[in-house]
């Protein structure tokens, strides 16, 4: 069988341990984010921005980049992963407080500055990581260098529609309607776990309703299983949904109790407010944020690896993020469609990545 994951005999490089590791400070709200380097701590330095959001890192990132070359920095964004407090505890409140985009973009300017990071720094990020490399570049384009993104992400109201909303609101008497388009379409049995866990008289609304269980205390232990089978069903669709071909008999990390609880609450905090890009609150889901400030990244060199089978961040998101570049002037974008799905790990957008850093131009150099 087929099986689209990369192996072990498809790195390039090898796993390598961490220069450094520890947990900064960010000084806001009791948050303390986790970061670890890799490889050159001379290099041209990067620094790797995970998905989600609520994904956390993950050592193998280091394994896209030529260790002597290149200075990798890795951390967990608030509330996940090691960072502290997590919204994997029972009582998420104190990990989702103060946990907005522009907070985000706070602490990596603060751990650039930690890991005496100067000059320009090249962003490495997929799927929700692109979101913010591209919300981080348009705040502060005089510190990124390159955009090497994978799996773009504009978080508008119609890209969180088309995975996870699609025909839930008829899916009770009607499943197999497909007048509306989404990922459901291609993953029919893991979008009737996702859909089946809210009442059908909610499913209009699919973010607000997982919005409604995960933002509650539970009332009682039943209540509070009740919120874990949402998170793990929330987690269990993307993880899912994120490959061509997946060994479904192995376990699905993304159902994993504390990751689930974590990745689903932070995923929908940001969600039901817009990503807070540009704002907060129900009415911000309409935003076009991304698009509505790519002049601010027309100086900035973009690399775009996407697959062309991805059903968690669409292509046709990629496309109009490059039209918009291109109508505002911006000449120097490199993208590359692979015959992949979204993960990272998809072997082909795994080998793409590592080609695109392999040859980039090294600093100085046209």
């Amino acid at each position: 069988m087929y099986l689209s994951k990369v192996t072990p005999a498809d790195w390039k490089y090898e796993q390598t341990e961490p220069l450094a590791s520890g947990h900064l400070d960010v000084q806001s709200e009791g948050h303390q984010i986790y970061w670890a380097e890799y490889g050159n701590p001379n290099g041209e330095p990067v620094m790797c921005v995970h998905g989600g959001p609520g994904g956390g890192s993950d050592a193998f990132v280091a394994r896209f980049f030529a260790p002597q070359r290149y200075r990798v920095l890795v951390f967990d964004q608030r509330g996940c992963g090691k960072s502290r407090p997590s919204a994997s505890d029972n009582d998420a409140g104190p990990a989702l407080r103060a946990n907005t985009t522009a907070d985000l973009i706070q602490d990596m300017n603060k751990l650039r500055a930690h890991r005496g990071i100067t000059g320009k720094m090249h962003l490495f990020g997929g799927s929700w990581g692109s979101t913010l490399s591209l919300a981080y570049a348009i705040a502060h384009p005089e510190h990124v260098s390159r955009l090497i993104l994978r799996g773009i992400f504009l978080c508008r109201k119609k890209d969180l529609d088309f995975f996870y909303q699609g025909n839930a609101a008829v899916y009770e008497h009607d499943p197999m309607d497909t007048s509306l388009p989404g990922s459901y379409q291609l993953y029919p049995e893991a979008w009737d776990e996702y859909v089946r866990v809210i009442p059908p008289e909610k499913r209009h609304d699919m973010i607000r309703a997982y919005d409604a269980i995960f933002s509650r205390e539970p009332r009682d232990d039943a209540d509070l299983q009740y919120q874990i089978r949402a998170a793990q069903a929330w987690a269990g669709w993307e993880g899912r949904t994120s490959y061509l071909s997946l060994d479904a008999s192995k376990p699905n990390h993304y159902e994993e109790v504390r990751f689930a609880k974590a990745f689903a609450r932070i995923e929908n905090h940001y969600f039901i407010n817009g990503s807070f890009l540009g704002g907060a609150g129900e009415s911000n889901r309409n935003q076009n944020y991304i698009l509505a400030h790519v002049q601010r990244l027309k100086g900035i060199p973009i690399h775009i690896v996407h697959g062309r089978y991805d059903m968690v961040c669409p292509m046709f998101q990629a496309e109009e993020l490059i039209a918009a570049l291109r109508d505002v002037g911006h000449t120097d974008v490199d993208y590359r469609r692979t015959p992949a799905g979204h993960s990272m790990l998809e072997r082909e957008n795994c080998q793409a990545l590592t080609d695109i850093l392999d040859h980039l131009p090294s600093p100085g150099t046209a």
